[in-house]
C-alpha cells in the first residue's frame, strides 16, 4: 500500500490537522519493526502494561516520553569497553538501538515502569475524568403537578 499525502488538505481545512496527522501516522511504514519485541496486555478493568524483551540493557540506558498520546520508549547501548579484546564468533544478543512508539487512548497516562529479568514493564491506568462520566439524573412525581408558569399577561 502506498502512502497517502494529506499535505493539500492541509491547506483547504482547519481544526482538522490533528485528525490527518492520525490517518497519517496509521499508514503502514515500509520499514517493519520487530526489535525489540513487546507485549500489550490488559491488567484490569481500567489498567494496562506494555512488557519490552530489552535484554543486555539497564535502566540508565533506556529512555521513557509520554507526550501527547504517544509513549516512546528508546533505548541505546552505550559503548562496551570490555569487550574490545573480545572476537566473537557468534553474535546473537542485539547490541542496537532502538525506538518504539505506541498511540494512547485519550485519558491514558503512565503510571510506571520498571526493568527486571531483562523485561521492561511500562504501565498504564485509564482515568475518565467526572466531567466526561455518565451520570443519572433524578426525576421527581412532582414535576408535573403545579407546572411554573413562566411569562403572565395581565388583563
Amino acid at each position: 500500500m502506498r502512502h497517502v499525502d494529506f499535505s493539500p488538505l492541509y491547506r483547504s481545512t482547519v481544526g482538522f490537522d490533528k485528525l490527518l496527522t492520525m490517518l497519517d501516522s496509521l499508514a503502514p511504514t515500509d520499514q517493519s519493526q520487530s526489535y525489540p519485541p513487546y507485549n500489550i496486555e490488559r491488567t484490569g478493568e481500567t489498567t494496562y502494561r506494555i512488557t519490552m524483551a530489552v535484554a543486555g540493557f539497564d535502566e540508565t540506558e533506556i529512555s521513557i516520553e509520554a507526550r501527547e498520546h504517544v509513549l516512546t520508549v528508546k533505548g541505546e547501548k552505550a559503548e562496551d569497553n570490555e569487550a574490545a579484546g573480545t572476537e566473537f564468533l557468534y553474535r546473537g544478543i542485539a547490541k542496537r538501538a532502538f525506538e518504539r512508539r505506541f498511540q494512547l487512548a485519550d485519558h491514558v497516562e503512565v503510571t510506571g515502569a520498571s526493568l527486571r529479568n531483562g523485561l521492561l514493564h511500562v504501565d498504564l491506568v485509564r482515568e475518565i475524568p467526572e466531567a466526561m462520566k455518565p451520570r443519572r439524573i433524578a426525576i421527581s412525581k412532582d414535576a408535573g403537578a403545579n407546572p411554573k408558569q413562566i411569562e403572565a399577561k395581565q388583563a
